[in-house]
């Protein structure tokens, strides 16, 4: 594949001031395609076509949008296989993960927010006495969602599909237009998402999509004055960066950022279940997920039994090319990502922790591959515990008693999804109470995607997912009238 992608600003297909770039494929390391790099004029370009767009958008009725994103959904859904095949080239992920959880997530997301739901709801209403206001009365009130405006959406590289089709969607269907700001590692996929919703019929200004490497493509996208709100997925580094010049220009913010989510494995626990969901890191988008259980807390009466069962089950897993069918593990992102992965492994081996497994480099002749990594003994004050890997590295920490365990997994800058496995499940459900974290799974790595998705501390600002991306994507309003 050598085509040479247009950005798309205000409904037309435009050529990028700053040329193209190559689109590499972490397996291969050969090109994918050429992705077009915007000037920042063309940035604001897309964000004043936004801005045009938005009135006649958000007066649309909620079931026109909702036919547009439901068109979009079919229209994904049947060139599933080609958008797959894209996904993993651009990504490095697996088949099975391209097609069931980019791609097929993305499909799901669109045909969600394409379902009408009611935008406003009666608020109780008040009696008032006489007094300096006006006569005696009783007051209706409503409260009304209505539309931000125009949103920057700026997506993450670990999937091109889903996390952009998880702001797109919500945010159309409470009449908002977009700016998408694609991660610059794989921003191709997220053309053929405009593609799918033009020919379902958005309006021309409604979707623009504009994409580079340069830091001030974003930085154009974010604050450009058209811009009324930054829906962020990425680093928190970053996000700290974005929601400064949020803060300035008071503009509403949506962040899901850095996670180190800690898994809290008791002495009763079911070590099968446990494994299976801890392995997840390994193998999900080669743990460049920020939801991954990547600090386990192991009770210490199953600490070895766990340490070692985690090694068994890492030593299982196919790393490999990822269009072989029995591929578990394929590369990261890029060769500069596997060498900051890899630096890790060697920090925490300099600061005492135990490489159980993994630990070197695979032995394969191209792509960014690094192998599904175990340490064992690591202390909650070493820097593979504390930081964000984004890779296929778990760290195992061993805890006393419940109370140590709780203060272990809250000692910490993150706070986006931890991980409770108990056979008692009052005890699980009293742990997941104090856990200073957005979500907690107890004894699954499973989601519930109509639950509320975000983060505590610096692990985000807000929650999307099901019905809570509508109230994202609003303003609540109350409107006021003597009854």
């Amino acid at each position: 594949m050598t085509t040479r992608q247009s950005l798309f600003v205000g409904g037309s297909w435009v050529e990028p001031d700053g040329g193209h770039y190559e689109v590499i494929d972490p397996a291969t390391e050969r090109a994918v395609g050429w992705a077009p790099e915007a000037s920042r004029d063309q940035v604001l370009a897309a964000c004043a076509a936004a801005r045009e767009a938005f009135g006649p958008w958000s007066r649309t009725s909620p079931e026109e949008r909702a036919a547009v994103l439901g068109r979009a959904a079919r229209i994904i859904g049947s060139r599933l296989d080609e958008y797959a095949e894209l996904a993993r080239a651009e990504t490095g992920a697996t088949t099975g993960t391209a097609r069931g959880m980019q791609v097929g997530v993305a499909v799901a997301r669109f045909r969600r927010y394409a379902r009408v739901e009611p935008a406003e709801w009666a608020v109780p209403p008040q009696i008032n006495e006489a007094g300096p206001m006006g006569k005696a009365g009783v007051m209706g009130a409503l409260a009304v969602r209505q539309p931000v405006g125009v949103v920057t959406c700026v997506t993450s590289y670990n999937n091109p599909w889903a996390n952009p089709a998880g702001k797109i969607a919500p945010a159309l269907a409470m009449g908002n237009t977009v700016v998408v700001k694609p991660a610059p590692q794989d921003p191709l996929s997220v053309y053929r998402m405009a593609e799918a919703l033009e020919a379902a019929g958005v309006p021309r200004g409604v979707v623009n999509v504009v994409s580079g490497r340069s830091q001030g493509v974003g930085e154009a996208a974010v604050d450009s004055p058209d811009v009324d709100m930054v829906s962020f997925t990425g680093s928190t580094a970053v996000g700290q960066r974005i929601a400064e010049v949020c803060g300035r220009g008071m503009k509403r913010q949506l962040m899901e950022l850095g996670g180190k989510g800690a898994a809290l494995v008791f002495d009763d626990a079911d070590l099968r279940s446990a494994v299976a969901g801890i392995g997840t890191t390994f193998s999900f988008y080669s743990g460049q997920i920020c939801t991954a259980p990547t600090r386990v807390l192991a009770q210490r009466g199953i600490y070895d039994r766990l340490v070692e069962q985690l090694a068994q089950h890492a030593g299982r897993l196919k790393t490999g090319d990822p269009r072989e069918p029995d591929t578990v593990v394929g590369p990261v992102i890029s060769a500069a990502h596997r060498d900051r992965v890899e630096s890790y492994v060697e920090l925490g081996r300099k600061g005492g922790a135990v490489v159980v497994t993994g630990g070197e480099r695979p032995d394969l002749p191209t792509g960014f591959y690094t192998a599904p990594t175990l340490l064992a003994d690591c202390t909650n004050d070493m820097r593979v515990a504390r930081e964000e890997i984004f890779g296929p590295v778990v760290v195992v920490i061993p805890f006393g008693d419940e109370e140590q365990g709780i203060a272990l997994a809250n000692d910490t800058d993150y706070g986006l999804i931890d991980y409770v496995w108990s056979a008692d499940v009052a005890r699980a459900f009293r742990v997941a109470r104090r856990l200073r974290a957005g979500g907690v799974g107890v004894n699954t790595v499973g989601r519930n995607m109509e639950a509320p998705f975000g983060g505590f501390k610096k692990s985000g600002v807000g929650r999307d997912v099901g019905s809570y991306a509508l109230h994202a994507y609003s303003e609540v309003q109350a409107i006021v009238w003597p009854g």
